[in-house]
């Protein structure tokens, strides 16, 4: 296990961000880059892809080609990232040159990988699901004490359910695994929670860290549906979450913004799921329904600005994520229209060109206001209702 060293402190602001990546998350960064005085220059394989229109400089390349990486370095102050596809070993010799990254590669490098990244949550005295890792030593016989179900995860590159498999037995366990010729996988115990939870939370150059409201996640075959802000939760749990995410990114002393996922248990147990080391699908309904974006506050943070506000501007929220259902080259504008009409409804739709199953290819914000707080969830969830009729009708 690295052990992770007091980073340097850089205090000035820094306007001009490498992004590595350029997709709807470094898109919805771009949007909100002009109103700090910022610059973006983005590292992405295709000139379609939905943030190049807000770049600076765009260099076209792969997202783990370091020599594109070096090239983007030169028109930069500081190198953040919009997904984990990364080569981190080759980023760490730009880093020996100067080449400021926030999140920093150190710890990063405790997170990338799933199995070590659960190592380090509950190294850190973190609450986690019982895991293991499933190696080719093992051999063809599986044997583990986790039960069935039991989930099977990629330890790395899995997003959006892929990787990701539900194992009802040992003899799917291991045709699943013999499908990928046997490489080390996580083995992570099935939690039957009562709600899945998300916290998004920053932390800035001097170390103060900003906690948004916590949400709920509604997934569907592992791929978020819908969020509902705040999650209709009590304050203990809430306070459980912010806890979580507070010891998680000062124990990195990382720069910039995460999301954390968390499995609520029917014992009111809160469990660590997953982390993202970026802006995630889960705060999206800030870019409406707060104060301060998810997005911004990450662009805050990596350029050394102060931390923003996180208040919700409303009562309550809900997100929904406009899934791909068939492959098509279509942009949907009808079924747009119509979900705009719902009131207090912002749609971000990010201009991808190819609609594919599974593929989010936009989401839309309903905010909510209401005297009465215990409704916002029944609202929320009659509004997203309303929305997915309209969208895969």
């Amino acid at each position: 296990m690295n052990t992770l060293s007091t980073p340097t402190i850089q205090p000035q602001t820094l306007t001009k961000i490498g992004v590595i990546g350029g997709g709807q998350l470094a898109w919805m960064m771009g949007m909100e880059a002009a109103s700090l005085g910022v610059s973006l220059f983005v590292q992405t394989p295709h000139s379609t892809d939905p943030a190049v229109p807000f770049s600076s400089e765009t260099i076209l390349a792969a997202i783990d080609d370091p020599t594109a990486t070096a090239k983007l370095a030169k028109y930069c102050d500081v190198i953040t990232f919009e997904n984990e596809f990364v080569d981190l070993n080759a980023l760490s010799k730009l880093e020996e040159q100067g080449v400021c990254f926030r999140p920093r590669l150190q710890a990063l490098s405790l997170l990338l990988d799933k199995y070590d990244q659960l190592s380090y949550l509950e190294k850190i005295g973190l609450p986690v699901p019982a895991f293991q890792l499933l190696t080719p030593e093992n051999g063809k016989i599986i044997n583990h004490n986790l039960g069935y179900p039991v989930v099977l995860k990629a330890c790395r590159y899995g997003y959006d359910g892929q990787g990701t498999f539900i194992i009802k037995n040992a003899e799917e366990l291991s045709k699943t695994w013999a499908k990928f010729n046997y490489p080390p996988m996580l083995l992570q115990q099935f939690v039957p929670f009562e709600r899945e939870l998300a916290v998004i939370a920053a932390r800035s150059v001097t170390g103060d860290v900003a906690v948004y409201p916590i949400v709920e996640t509604v997934q569907k075959n592992q791929v978020c549906h819908r969020v509902i802000a705040p999650a209709n939760i009590n304050k203990s749990i809430a306070e459980q979450a912010e806890t979580i995410a507070t010891t998680l990114l000062n124990s990195l002393q990382v720069i910039g913004l995460f999301g954390i996922e968390l499995f609520l248990t029917s014992e009111g147990e809160i469990l660590v799921n997953e982390i993202a080391p970026r802006t995630h699908n889960s705060g999206h309904f800030s870019l409406d329904a707060c104060e301060t974006s998810q997005f911004k506050q990450h662009l805050r943070a990596v350029s050394g600005l102060p931390l923003g506000n996180t208040a919700l501007n409303c009562s309550g929220a809900v997100m929904v994520n406009l899934l791909g259902f068939e492959t098509a080259n279509c942009d949907y504008l009808e079924k747009r229209k119509k979900i705009a009409e719902i009131p207090n409804t912002f749609i971000r739709w990010y201009g991808k060109t190819e609609s594919r199953p599974g593929r989010k290819l936009g989401h839309v914000t309903v905010l909510i206001q209401t005297e009465n707080k215990e409704n916002i969830e029944e609202k929320a969830n009659k509004i997203a209702d309303e929305i997915e009729s309209i969208w895969y009708s």
